[in-house]
């Protein structure tokens, strides 16, 4: 059975990424017990309808010890099964952000605890199964359409067909680094269409600031010096058996530069064969 455990910080999109993986196929259930994982693995070899493929959200509702978590997950291991752990996470702005607009109570707060402070403790509370996770998703920024494909690149194939999937996203400095970049670039050295008049209202989406931004030499060169790099790297990460590489392009506020150069290089990489999808963490902030 392959079993992918969703876990993470509440409010980085578990419930989102569970209802993704049941339109996959997978068996879904939310907020099972660690100890009665091994149970569930073992019946559906029993039943009628064997279950191959499993989804499970196991989080810190319902005071969950995550010690049992991990025994579970290893004897499962143990027993033969194909076991992941996906980790969400997002910033603490946008958390906030999520639970104000949602108006739902985070597990751990309390007349003692506020929505802040429950975050952080959560943070330090699942920091052994963030060790362990197998892939790590910051969800900040995303849009469910961004959510669902970088999950679909990630779990759609069969393991034996699974190759790297490379995202590169487009982000701004100046709202942090994202979490879970594996290669970070920084573009800021580029002419900056912010400063145009016309261009300042749009993205590195729109023609016109693509055209400023590649009418300097000097974005084509270090795309091509990129991919030089990444031609590279990418054989040797497969070899590893890295199955997802995440590639930040950060400019300042993460709309023009960046976005234009993620968008060739994402293009760039197709035409290399590469199975690539393209994220604009930052361009919708302004």
């Amino acid at each position: 059975m392959e079993i992918v455990i969703i876990t993470g910080i509440s409010g980085a999109g578990k419930s989102s990424a569970l209802d993704i993986f049941e339109d996959m196929g997978y068996y879904s259930m939310d907020n099972l017990p660690p100890q009665l994982l091994t149970n569930f693995a073992e019946l559906s070899k029993t039943s009628m309808k064997e279950i191959d493929r499993l989804a499970v959200v196991a989080d810190i509702r319902g005071g969950i010890f995550f010690n049992d978590l991990i025994y579970a997950i290893n004897k499962l291991k143990a027993m033969g099964e194909k076991v992941s752990i996906l980790f969400l996470d997002a910033s603490d702005e946008i958390l906030v952000r999520r639970y104000k607009e949602l108006r739902r109570p985070h597990p751990l707060v309390t007349e003692e605890i506020n929505l802040l402070d429950a975050i952080h403790k959560e943070r330090e509370q699942l920091g052994e199964i963030r060790k362990l996770a197998d892939t790590y998703i910051d969800t900040t920024g995303f849009i469910l359409g961004d959510f669902k494909n970088r999950i679909h690149a990630l779990y759609e194939s069969s393991e034996e067909g699974r190759t790297l999937t490379i995202t590169v996203m487009s982000f701004g400095f100046k709202h942090g680094i994202p979490l879970d970049a594996d290669l970070v670039f920084d573009v800021r050295f580029l002419p900056n269409p912010y400063y145009e008049k016309s261009l300042k209202p749009l993205s590195g989406l729109n023609k016109e600031v693509s055209d400023f931004v590649f009418d300097y030499p000097v974005s084509d060169e270090f795309v091509h010096k990129t991919m030089d790099m990444l031609e590279f790297l990418i054989p040797h990460y497969i070899h590893e058996g890295k199955t997802s590489l995440v590639i930040g392009i950060g400019c300042t506020g993460g709309k023009h530069r960046s976005v234009a150069i993620t968008e060739r290089l994402s293009q760039e990489l197709e035409k290399a064969g590469e199975k690539t999808h393209v994220s604009h963490r930052d361009s919708k902030l302004w």
